[in-house]
């Protein structure tokens, strides 16, 4: 890892959304994606500050929470028009940082580059293509069905047949990324065959490996896992990143995720078979199961309140009121909505029109919580039954 370049994000300057004067691109009745439309909105904006001098190389752009206020648009289309604009060579991002204007003349650099699930997920399409029978002109299933076919996610499965349009290997003839109708222009590409070189694999599963390395030089078996912010300064990874490389590890038996003050434990050192096992673990609920802690309940609330209530850019009542209405704590809303606004779904504002923005709907799932505690004792006595 040290023969890469990670710069220092107090070194850099970050852009200010009031910043950006060009005026904002038409997205109402488009013939493209938002995300496209949004892209190359951004292209032509860094092209031409770049020339004014109004920007520099290596300034960071604004939060997507900030474009997507601005444009009226999820974070999610605004991270998707991000990731076309790197395609294209205009900007880098980079872990722990954001994302860099890019010298659109030299696009040499140093850092290492690792492969997205949507890079891989643009091979797999390619692959489904050439292998099932596919000529010029035919007409690709919908999106859910490439989605199962090629084993990735609707959204990242979505990110990579945008890609494929902006390479004119596909055309869409509809305005919802949503529906059918991906029309395959051309037969004429390559598949980049996956191997075991580090250049095939995910940033998650990179920062896996190097968690795996971790544990076994620092921790033993019953050693608590530090904090997710000290693993990500350590790993130069994100918070995200770390998080989703901690469930591997979890899935996989190595670390344990308990609430409260016990947090996540080593049970078992990597390539060992030997591990920390205790009955109790046996008839815990898994931590997703468990139940929430009074803000986290309080937060899942207001996300179900705005996905029922409210639209992006629509402003929400105020701590206090939400507090009297809900008979809680203003301490606990202020928590809950601070959660939501790291999720990217709020966006706060001071002064007299401040208040809490709704700037993302997020989706809401119905689930049932357990409480549950239990005795090691009381667990003994149900593994003498079960003998």
């Amino acid at each position: 890892m040290d023969k890469y370049l990670f710069p220092k994000k107090s070194e850099l300057q970050q852009i200010d959304i009031s910043d950006i004067k060009m005026e904002l691109p038409n997205l109402k009745n488009l013939d493209e994606s938002k995300a496209n439309a949004i892209a190359k909105w951004l292209a032509v904006w860094i092209k031409t500050d770049l020339k004014s001098g109004k920007i520099k190389v290596n300034n960071i752009l604004p939060s997507k929470a900030e474009f997507a206020y601005k444009l009226g648009v999820s974070i999610g289309t605004v991270q998707n028009a991000i990731r076309t604009l790197e395609d294209l060579g205009y900007v880098e991002s980079k872990q722990c940082i954001g994302t860099l204007i890019k010298d659109v003349n030299n696009q040499d650099t140093s850092l290492r580059k690792l492969v997205s699930k949507r890079d891989l997920a643009i091979e797999a399409i390619k692959r489904y293509i050439l292998t099932d029978g596919f000529k010029a002109g035919s007409q690709l299933p919908s999106t859910k069905t490439i989605a199962t076919i090629i084993g990735f996610s609707q959204n990242t499965t979505r990110m990579a047949i945008e890609n494929l349009c902006s390479q004119n290997i596909l055309h869409k003839s509809f305005r919802s990324a949503k529906d059918t109708g991906w029309t395959i222009m051309t037969l004429d590409f390559e598949v980049n065959t996956p191997s075991n070189s580090t250049s095939s694999k995910t940033l998650v599963d990179m920062v896996v490996k190097d968690l795996e390395n971790y544990i076994s030089k620092n921790l033993n078996v019953g050693d608590r896992i530090p904090a997710h912010a000290q693993l990500a300064e350590t790993l130069k990874a994100s918070i995200k990143t770390v998080h989703d490389a901690l469930k591997v590890l979890i899935d996989r038996g190595i670390l344990l995720a308990r609430r409260g003050r016990y947090g996540t434990t080593v049970v078992k050192l990597p390539n060992s078979k030997i591990s920390n096992f205790k009955p109790e673990n046996t008839i815990f609920a898994p931590a997703k199961d468990t139940a929430f802690y009074h803000y986290e309940k309080t937060q899942n609330y207001i996300k179900k309140m705005i996905a029922t209530d409210y639209e992006i850019g629509d402003k929400l009542p105020s701590i206090q009121e939400l507090a009297d209405k809900m008979d809680l704590s203003p301490n606990t809303i202020r928590k809950a909505f601070h959660n939501l606004g790291k999720e990217g779904y709020l966006v706060f504002s001071r002064g007299r029109y401040g208040g809490t923005f709704v700037i993302d709907i997020p989706e809401v799932e119905t689930q049932s919580f357990k409480w549950l505690a239990v005795n090691p004792a009381f667990v003994k006595e149900i593994q003498k039954d079960l003998n």
